[in-house]
């Protein structure tokens, strides 16, 4: 009995720890500049590229449907030296398809690094399963290559068709190719070591942010040394000409960021996200629906056999209107997340209802976060 009264009060114990855990407000959450924040001149730069997948299994483009995959293994063989332009009237690439390459290069890429690449089919092959892709310039914004692409393709899919029917898991005109790009140039940059300053760029611009960070980067690094320009810039100076170690130094301080009070609303799949921060003044709400059920019987006017009329369909329509009850029902002012959620639920309201009177209550003013519809 003794063991069993201790478990319960255990139990209770963890259960308002966590309760309280939950009631702990947001701005007191700390996270990292490296989570929040972008330095100025790195980043990433979208490669792009045409190539041709081989050694498909009778899954790939068909002549008729893509002329431009004759084309371009017509242009190929013949810088290969073999010359098929007698015969490119009779060429069938079943088992060739015309496909975009698309690839990711990192900041400070050198030439030799490998890249993960996406191969995805642009005509009208059925799976990509099998096939091999070859040399594949990819290009950069600026229209010049920055790696070339090739390799066997991985697919997650799979196709097959028969005389009456066919099957298909995943997506098998799509996939990937790990490790199968080469850099052969280096990537641009904006950032180098003895540069007098470093900018910072917030992921989500907010005023609030900015200035924490920028009085966390002064604790740390010395007064006057960080100064935000806006809501989503903050410079940082670099007297000691070493950008490299004053980044490293910038991504590890911890700064207690505030959130911005935002419910998310999704009236397709009617999915309602909101954050801990959503307050409501005290308001009062009543929400019935109305159902229009409308009933189509026609019949049939079928004359006596000598009567001399004619046989004629008579419309007959029954329409109903039901309005439901509704419930007035008072919001108390809430304090935490939990409660507006138990309120709300109270209501006894479905997802396109509560969005409903989501947007009912911001509209009078009651709701106090900026209410996104998707």
């Amino acid at each position: 009995m003794a063991i069993l009264m201790n478990s319960t009060l255990l139990r209770r114990a963890l259960f308002a720890l966590l309760a309280a855990l939950m009631l702990v407000p947001a701005q007191l959450q700390a996270e990292r500049i490296k989570d929040l924040a972008d330095i100025e001149g790195v980043r990433g730069n979208a490669l792009i590229g045409y190539g041709l997948v081989v050694g498909l299994n009778g899954t790939g483009d068909s002549g008729t449907s893509s002329p431009f995959t004759i084309n371009s293994i017509t242009a190929l063989l013949e810088r290969l030296g073999v010359n098929v332009r007698a015969d490119i009237s009779k060429m069938k690439p079943k088992n060739i398809a015309a496909v975009m390459v698309t690839s990711e290069l990192p900041a400070f890429a050198r030439p030799g690094q490998q890249l993960d690449i996406t191969v995805s089919s642009i005509g009208d092959a059925k799976s990509l399963r099998g096939g091999t892709l070859l040399v594949t310039p990819l290009l950069g914004g600026d229209g010049n290559p920055y790696a070339v692409a090739q390799g066997g393709l991985s697919i997650g899919g799979f196709s097959a068709q028969g005389k009456g029917g066919n099957t298909t898991k995943n997506h098998p005109t799509a996939g990937r190719v790990p490790n199968g790009a080469r850099v052969e140039r280096a990537a641009p940059h904006g950032l180098y070591a003895d540069q007098e300053q470093v900018t910072l760029s917030l992921h989500r611009p907010d005023f609030t942010t900015a200035r924490t960070m920028q009085n966390a980067i002064n604790a740390r690094l010395g007064e006057g040394m960080a100064r935000a320009t806006d809501s989503g810039t903050i410079k940082v100076m670099n007297p000691g000409g070493n950008a490299i170690e004053l980044i490293a130094d910038l991504e590890q301080i911890d700064i207690a960021i505030d959130h911005q009070a935002v419910v998310i609303v999704d009236e397709r799949t009617g999915t309602i996200v909101m954050g801990q921060e959503v307050r409501i003044d005290t308001v009062a709400v009543a929400h019935g629906n109305i159902t229009v059920n409308i009933v189509e019987n026609p019949e049939v006017s079928q004359p006596n056999a000598f009567a001399g009329g004619q046989t004629a369909t008579v419309d007959r329509t029954k329409i109903d209107v039901t309005e439901d009850d509704a419930r007035l029902v008072v919001l108390p002012k809430q304090v935490s997340l939990s409660e507006l959620v138990s309120a709300l639920n109270a209501m006894g309201a479905t997802p396109s209802d509560l969005i409903a009177v989501l947007q009912a209550i911001k509209a009078a003013g009651a709701l106090h976060a900026d209410l996104r519809t998707m």
